[in-house]
C-alpha cells in the first residue's frame, strides 16, 4: 500500500512539471489517501500484535 502511495505522488510531481494541474491534484489526493489507509492498518496491526503479547519488532 505504501508503494501505491509512493507511486501515485511519484506520478503527481511529474505531472506537475509537465503542466497537468488537474492530474497532479487528482494524483497526489489519492497518494494521501492511500497513505492514511496505510498508516490506520499499521496502527491496528500493532495493536492487534500487542493485545496477543507479540513483539512488535
Amino acid at each position: 500500500m505504501l508503494g501505491w502511495a509512493l507511486t501515485f505522488f511519484i506520478l503527481a510531481i511529474i505531472a506537475a512539471l509537465l503542466g497537468f494541474g488537474g492530474i497532479a491534484g487528482a494524483a497526489a489526493s489519492i497518494a494521501k489517501i492511500l497513505f492514511f489507509v496505510f498508516l490506520a492498518l499499521l496502527v491496528v496491526t500493532f495493536v492487534a500484535r500487542a493485545l496477543r503479547g507479540r513483539s512488535i519488532t
